[in-house]
């Protein structure tokens, strides 16, 4: 697990990990307490300098000495079911994709597939790798394996973003790395901006959005929107 000056989350979510699973936190060099939070919980703890998502979550799989490894960050949490089907993982395959549902203040949002990802989290440790997503930015990396996958039960709870002001953050922070990995470009950007309104009427139809109230149209528009974002602070760089 990643974490950084998460120490109001870390019991929360230490406590919803299986009985004699061991935890390893590569730890950002925090200020508050979530070095020593995650020691009393019996977490093995390195702290390190932050170097993005990438290269930190591939330093973290070096770390683990296990056979199986889940990925996991303190902003998640293991629901029962998950927490069972873990327990009967099978070694014939080589990792298990997972369903994710995302809150977005207290409420669980199905627009944009939030409530919908199935993604790669139980690997086995000597057969998964970490790479850069397509644009080859240090955020929202994937996972793979060397081998078959299959899918396990239950989910993990992403309970990233309890106020909008959280989730505009995170918006603004992830939205600056994705960029620094694009050359500017007025094409894209006005691609991007052409796509817009599509992206927005696929991501409020498609998941059934409009059943979210607030929450839905919240997220089909800032969904529509971040690849514009991404284009268009690409762009200032070359100002």
């Amino acid at each position: 697990m990643l974490a950084r000056d998460e120490a109001s989350r870390l019991p929360t979510m230490l406590a919803r990990v299986p009985p004699g699973a061991r935890v390893f936190v590569l730890d950002a060099e925090s200020q508050d307490d979530t070095v020593a939070i995650a020691r009393a919980h019996g977490a093995d703890v390195e702290v390190r300098p932050w170097s993005g998502f990438v290269t930190a979550r591939r330093y973290a799989l070096g770390r683990v000495t296990t056979p199986w490894a889940l990925m996991l960050d303190a902003d998640e949490l293991i629901d029962p079911a998950l927490a069972e089907a873990i327990a009967r993982a099978d070694e014939d395959v080589a990792g298990y994709r997972v369903r994710r549902v995302t809150m977005l203040c207290g409420r669980a949002v199905r627009t944009a597939g939030w409530s919908n990802e199935r993604l790669l989290r139980l690997v086995r440790s000597d057969r998964a790798r970490v790479a850069a997503n397509r644009t080859g930015a240090e955020v929202h990396e994937t996972w793979s394996v060397d081998g078959s996958v299959a899918d396990l039960a239950g989910a993990i709870v992403h309970d990233s973003y309890p106020t909008l002001a959280s989730y505009r953050a995170k918006f603004d922070a992830y939205t600056t790395v994705e960029a620094r990995a694009l050359p500017p470009s007025g094409r894209r950007y006005a691609g991007a901006l052409a796509m817009m309104p599509l992206r927005f009427a696929w991501s409020l139809l498609r998941y059934a959005g409009w059943r979210d109230g607030w929450r839905g149209l919240f997220v089909a528009w800032e969904s529509a929107r971040y690849r514009v974002v991404v284009r268009a602070k690409a762009l200032q760089r070359s100002r």
